[in-house]
C-alpha cells in the first residue's frame, strides 16, 4: 500500500512526479494544441473513450497538475481550475444547475459571489435565497424547494470573518438529497478540510492564498467524489441522463466517482472557457509550494494584531474567530484548530469617515482591491468591493457600514503593529 503523504509534503510534491530526464520543476506547456498520428486517435479523445490532451481550452499537462496538487490537499479524487474564483463558484453550481433550478447559499459570503447568485444567475433562470448561517436547522431548511439542487458556504467569510458550521450545513443539505458547496479560500486546506466535515464540493479563489503573490488570477472546484448523484437521479438530470453532445453518455455510468468533475471539464469548459493560463498555473504551483509555511505565519501575526485592536480604545468591535470572545471561537476551535487565517474585520469607534481617515494614514499597510497577500493590504468593503449593495444589502450579507478588511501579511508584526498605531494617531 502506497504511503499516505502528509499535507506539507503534498504541497511541494503532489501532481508533477517527473520521469528520468524529466524536468524536476512542473514545465509550462504553453500551447494550445497538441499533436496526433492519426485521425482515429482524435476521435476517441473527442469522444472521451480515451485520456489525453487535445486542446488546452479543456485540458493542459500545466494546468492538470496544479488541479492534482490541489484535489490531493482537499482530499478530493478530482479538481478542475479556472480563469479566477468567481467562475469557480459559477461553474461548481451551473453544473448541476440549470433553467428553472434553485439553490440555497449562506448570505455571509463574498459581494461578489452574493451579486453572481443573486442577480446575474437570476437571469439565467436559476434562483437563490439566502439565509442566515446562524439561523436553526428548520429555518434554513425552509428555504428548500422541490426543484433545489444545492447549499452554499464559505468556510471562513469574505470580508465578515464568520466560520461556517460545516457539518451543520452537510446535515441540512443531505437530508434535501442535495450536496453541500464550501468556498475553503480563507481557510485554504492547510487549516480546514470541509470533505472531513461533510462536505461535497469545494471551491477555491486561488488568488488569494494558495498563490500568495497576486501575481495570478484563479479559481478550482474540487469533488470529494463521495455524493451519490444516482441515489437523486432526477434531481440531477445532467450528471445521470445521456449527454447528446457526447453521443448519449452519462457521466455517472461512465465515469463513477469522477462523473462531476468529468462533465465540468467536457461540458463547461468546452462551452464556456474561462481556463487559467498555463503560465498563471505554474505561478501558482509555486505559490502551493510554500502554502504551508505561509499560512502559518499569517495566521501567528493576525492572532497578535487581532488581539491588539481587541484591546485598543479607538477600536468598537473586532471579529477574528482565534480571540477567545469572539461568537465563532467555538466553530473555529472545532473546524480550524490550527488557526483560521489572516483576515481580521473590525470597525473603529466613529462613522465611516473615521475608517477612511485611518486607512488613507496607513503607509506600509497598503489599500488595495486584494486579500490575502504575502503583503499586509486593507480595504473598506462598503466603499469598494460591496460598493454595489444597498445598505440593507450590506447588513443582509454581513458587512456593516464601518467594517475594514485587514489582511495580515507575513512581515515583522512588529512593523505591521508600529504602522496601525501610528494610523490611530497612537
Amino acid at each position: 500500500m502506497e504511503k499516505k503523504l502528509k499535507r506539507d509534503t503534498l504541497c511541494v510534491q503532489a501532481g508533477w512526479t517527473p520521469k528520468n530526464g524529466d524536468p524536476r520543476v512542473l514545465p509550462i506547456i504553453q500551447s494550445t494544441t497538441f499533436k496526433y498520428d492519426n485521425t482515429e486517435e482524435m476521435a476517441d479523445l473527442f469522444d472521451l473513450k480515451k485520456e489525453g490532451y487535445f486542446y488546452t481550452r479543456l485540458q493542459n499537462p500545466t494546468n492538470d497538475a496544479v488541479a492534482q496538487k490541489i484535489a490531493a490537499l482537499e482530499g478530493g479524487v478530482g479538481a478542475m481550475l479556472t480563469s479566477s474564483g468567481q467562475a469557480a463558484n459559477f461553474y461548481a453550481l451551473f453544473n448541476i444547475c440549470q433553467a428553472g433550478d434553485h439553490f440555497v447559499t449562506s448570505n455571509e459570503i463574498y459581494g461578489g459571489t452574493y451579486n453572481l447568485f443573486g442577480v446575474t444567475m437570476k437571469k439565467l433562470g436559476i434562483e437563490c435565497t439566502f439565509v442566515s448561517q446562524d439561523a436553526p436547522e428548520e429555518e434554513i431548511e425552509a428555504a428548500f424547494r422541490p426543484n433545489t439542487k444545492a447549499l452554499f458556504g464559505e468556510t471562513i467569510s469574505n470580508p465578515g470573518c464568520r466560520v461556517l458550521d460545516i457539518e451543520k450545513f452537510a446535515r441540512i443539505a443531505h437530508r434535501h438529497g442535495v450536496p453541500l458547496i464550501v468556498d475553503n479560500t480563507f481557510a485554504t486546506p492547510i487549516n480546514c478540510r470541509p470533505f472531513e466535515w461533510g462536505c461535497d464540493i469545494v471551491t477555491h479563489s486561488t488568488t488569494k492564498y494558495m498563490d500568495g503573490h497576486a501575481t495570478q488570477v484563479g479559481g478550482c472546484i474540487v469533488d470529494s467524489g463521495n455524493f451519490d448523484w444516482d441515489a437523486h437521479a432526477d434531481k440531477f438530470p445532467g450528471l445521470t441522463t445521456p449527454d447528446e453532445s457526447y453521443h448519449g453518455l452519462t457521466y455517472t455510468k461512465a465515469f463513477g466517482k469522477m462523473g462531476y468533475t468529468t462533465k465540468l471539464v467536457a461540458q463547461l469548459m468546452r462551452d464556456l472557457g474561462s481556463i487559467p493560463a498555463p503560465q498563471n498555473s505554474f505561478l501558482l504551483n509555486l505559490g502551493l509550494e510554500t502554502l504551508h509555511l505561509r499560512i502559518a505565519r499569517h495566521c501567528e501575526n493576525a492572532m497578535k494584531v487581532a488581539q491588539f485592536l481587541h484591546d485598543d480604545p479607538h477600536v468598537a468591535w473586532v471579529r477574528y474567530s482565534g480571540l477567545a470572545d469572539d461568537p465563532d471561537h467555538a466553530l473555529a476551535e472545532k473546524y480550524l484548530p490550527n488557526g483560521s487565517c489572516g483576515v481580521i474585520a473590525f470597525g473603529l469607534k466613529g462613522d465611516r469617515e473615521t475608517a477612511v481617515r485611518f486607512m488613507d494614514s496607513l503607509k506600509l499597510i497598503a489599500i488595495v482591491t486584494h486579500v490575502a497577500d504575502a503583503r499586509t493590504c486593507v480595504l473598506h468593503p462598503a466603499s469598494h468591493t460591496h460598493r454595489q449593495l444597498s445598505d440593507e444589502q450590506l447588513r443582509e450579507a454581513g458587512v456593516a457600514p464601518d467594517l475594514i478588511r485587514l489582511s495580515v501579511g507575513i512581515e515583522d508584526v512588529e512593523d505591521i503593529l508600529d504602522d496601525i498605531k501610528q494610523a490611530l494617531g497612537e
